[in-house]
């Protein structure tokens, strides 16, 4: 079994053609597209953690024919668009916020945060934790520690632990590197 991450795959959703629209001629181009790499990457025994948004605007009964489609043990961090009609699908394991996990790669194991946003820390991130996320659609740079694990950074496609990790030791951004550049909030004198 292979474990796999994906995000933002907005099945059913038309107005994600405004950001991917170059790719694809119409929605349904985009959805079977999709299916098919998806289908292409991950087998029936294949583990995949869905990092949110995996359909919006899209009725119940889509949801759930494009659900029964794709391979593996499905599991969800819920995102932004994931209502009831995401939620309610047979899922591994009920939908969560966020998740901690530790995935073995040969000799090697890895822990992981996962969430549907980016964090600029996140727990266990001094201890050498990985954090994957959704939602930025490849606009968020990568760390050496973090990266966007959604359709539009990959190829529209899951992606395997080893391709992050590799993504992720060419990164040269640290999260100090970010902390030291990001705009500081003036200080305050004391009220008195």
């Amino acid at each position: 079994m292979t474990v796999y991450f994906t995000a933002d795959t907005h099945f059913g959703d038309a107005h994600i053609l405004r950001q991917r629209g170059r790719r694809f001629a119409c929605l349904a181009e985009h959805d079977e597209a999709l299916i098919a790499r998806w289908n292409a990457v991950v087998g029936p025994g294949d583990e995949v953690w869905h990092l949110g948004d995996f359909a919006a605007h899209a009725d119940r009964a889509y949801c759930a024919e494009v659900f029964g489609r794709l391979h593996g043990i499905k599991r969800l961090v819920r995102g932004n668009h994931d209502t009831n009609r995401v939620v309610a699908l047979p899922w591994a394991a009920d939908p969560v916020e966020s998740a901690r996990l530790t995935v073995r790669d040969g000799e090697a194991e890895h822990r992981l945060f996962l969430a549907h946003y980016a964090h600029r820390a996140w727990p266990g991130l001094w201890r050498g934790t990985r954090h994957l996320y959704g939602h930025t659609h490849g606009t968020l740079p990568d760390t050496c520690r973090s990266c966007d694990v959604g359709v539009d950074a990959w190829d529209d496609r899951p992606v395997g632990l080893a391709a992050l990790i590799a993504r992720q030791r060419a990164a040269t951004l640290v999260p100090e590197e970010l902390a030291r550049d990001a705009p500081q909030a003036p200080v305050q004198p004391p009220m008195l």
